[in-house]
């Protein structure tokens, strides 16, 4: 399964990424993919070989590109509790400055390229991503809705926008929320948004989950609901993008 690291035009710069995709010169459907706030490391580039097996060419961006590439902070090999402390006092900074505007020119940036690439096929892409990727893959559907057809975010804070954010998604939607992360009183009143909004979507709390729980390389894996993750992420693409 190929893959190698891109450097994709915005307007503020050079953003380093990611890109997996299956062998054999055909073109595919192409996937945005937001890491969660650790960035691009093996683990992301692990589930965008496994997502680009499944026939699919993804794309995974440097979201803190314009602090440096990707690591653009030294990571352990393994983010456990007893380190994530200091690791966060490096990243809420580049966090804090990734506002939504910045976001939103950088989604036109990363959809221009992602749909130019020779192995991309016509047509709709999707766009899928983890904790604060998950808000940033909303913020992207939401803002491209002719152009996003699926859109999927696991255990992060899409309803930060509020119910007028949600109205304007066109995709089908998939949430996967951490237990620790949402209330079934909370869950209900953003499905209310969804149904109100009229979008196809499906929702749900993870059981037995705590926030981060599809990362291999945290204290928050649960390999159970990372396989439910791939569950309900791959029949999603599949009706959303079949035949593209």
């Amino acid at each position: 399964m190929p893959g190698k690291t891109l450097h994709i035009p915005t307007a503020d710069g050079q953003a380093d990424a990611f890109a997996a995709f299956p062998d054999g010169g055909e073109r595919h459907p192409g996937v945005l993919m937001y890491a969660d706030g650790f960035g691009i490391r093996p683990v992301l580039r692990e589930m965008a070989h496994e997502l680009a097996g499944h026939g699919y060419y993804v794309l995974v961006p440097n979201l803190f590109y314009r602090h440096g590439p990707a690591p653009v902070i030294e990571l352990p090999d393994h983010i456990g509790e007893e380190v994530r402390p200091a690791v966060f006092a490096q990243l809420m900074p580049l966090i804090e400055a990734h506002t939504a505007e910045r976001v939103l020119r950088d989604a036109d940036a990363y959809l221009r390229f992602l749909t130019a690439q020779p192995e991309v096929g016509a047509g709709p892409v999707a766009v899928t991503g983890y904790c604060i990727g998950g808000l940033l893959a909303m913020r992207t559907a939401a803002a491209h809705p002719g152009q996003v057809a699926a859109l999927a975010a696991f255990h992060g804070p899409v309803g930060a926008d509020g119910p007028d954010s949600l109205a304007k998604l066109t995709a089908e939607v998939h949430f996967g929320h951490a237990e620790s992360d949402l209330t079934p009183e909370a869950l209900g009143e953003l499905n209310q948004a969804l149904d109100a909004a009229g979008v196809r979507y499906t929702s749900e709390i993870y059981p037995g989950t705590v926030h981060g729980f599809t990362m291999s390389d945290t204290d928050a894996f649960n390999p159970t609901a990372l396989q439910l993750h791939w569950d309900r992420l791959l029949p999603l693409l599949d009706r959303a993008l079949a035949n593209r």
